[in-house]
């Protein structure tokens, strides 16, 4: 089979021939159908992180496709099953985390992509427990993206507090804050789009938003207290100065909620201004089973769009740099059929 593999954090990916895996009595074999690009792919193949992957690796955590063999333990997927192949590859199932819902916090989890092999390749192996059945009818080329990116915002928006009546800010309209931007207007909230390209403020227009902000020439926070300031900030742009706009933005009692990761990460909090104004700065991580579900469920409802374009997996370096760049419309998705 044909994997696209990571061997140094200074190369670029090569495509290689590697042997189709046999899955373990819990595994089972995914014959990919569609695997998402997402930043974090990036990271990892550039070891931007202080915890960094293991070359060689395989990345991909946004990968959708048919069970084509399944271990002897499997119980809840079977052979022919469409599946998607999430972040959370497996977790220990027993701490306090994971038997409270938070199974995406568990000091014991493997990530798919990242500490174990995943969806950049034309088979991968998945725990049997932790893949996501894709409902019928869902195209794979969108339920990819909404492996990750989908699940993501979603939980950013759950954890955010956003609901009807609410004024809730999207930085960053990109492949995942255009669902973000989305899952926010099904929540009943008004929406606040902050962008610096062109494309993307004229997709946050085409996909409804009610206020749409360029930071190149607008003062976000500004602009925003003067609606009132944001019930919650969901800060998805890879840009410190991102976060602080967003901060900044928060009415008294809001919500920032930190979703995307700079290589260089950093917020600086006014600590008398963040005490009087009881403001809450939380991190969310992706999503769990559960809440990935629910977003299948949405997508097949038809309550949301995924904007992607099609790349092939050979192609995957210049997918990077196109990344990279900003110009891509909002998620890319290589297509293995």
């Amino acid at each position: 089979m044909k994997a696209a593999v990571v061997h140094d954090f200074t190369q670029p990916l090569v495509i290689e021939e590697r042997p189709v895996p046999e899955p373990g009595p819990h595994q089972v074999r995914v014959r990919i159908e569609a695997s998402g690009l997402c930043h974090t792919d990036i990271h990892a193949a550039h070891g931007d992180w202080p915890v960094r992957p293991t070359p060689p690796f395989v990345p991909g955590h946004e990968g959708v496709g048919i069970v084509e063999a399944a271990g002897a333990e499997v119980r809840h997927v079977t052979v022919g099953e469409r599946v998607a192949i999430p972040w959370l590859a497996d977790a220990c199932g027993r701490c306090d985390h994971c038997v409270s819902g938070w199974e995406t916090l568990c000091t014991r989890q493997h990530n798919s992509g990242y500490s174990v092999d995943g969806a950049y390749a034309e088979q991968a192996l998945a725990h049997g427990d932790y893949v996501v059945p894709v409902p019928d009818g869902l195209d794979p080329l969108d339920a990819a993206p909404l492996s990750c990116a989908g699940v993501t915002t979603y939980k950013a928006l759950k954890v955010s507090g956003a609901g009807p009546g609410t004024r809730v800010l999207v930085s960053g309209i990109g492949g995942l804050g255009h669902l973000a931007l989305q899952y926010a207007r099904l929540a009943g909230a008004e929406t606040v789009a902050v962008d610096v390209t062109d494309d993307k403020l004229a997709l946050a227009r085409e996909l409804g938003a009610d206020h749409v902000l360029d930071a190149r020439v607008q003062d976000v926070a500004a602009e925003v207290q003067k609606l009132g300031g944001a019930h919650a900030a969901i800060a998805l742009a890879v840009s410190n100065a991102s976060f602080q706009a967003a901060y900044a933005s928060l009415r008294r009692g809001g919500t920032l909620v930190l979703v995307a990761l700079p290589a260089e990460g950093r917020l600086e909090l006014p600590v008398f201004d963040t005490v009087l104004n009881g403001t809450r700065v939380i991190g969310s991580i992706v999503g769990t089973r559960q809440d990935l579900a629910e977003v299948f469920r949405l997508h097949a409802l038809g309550r949301t769009r995924v904007i992607r374009e099609t790349r092939r997996l050979a192609d995957v370096n210049t997918c990077f740099d196109e990344v990279l760049s900003g110009r891509t419309p909002a998620r890319l998705v290589f297509d293995l059929r």
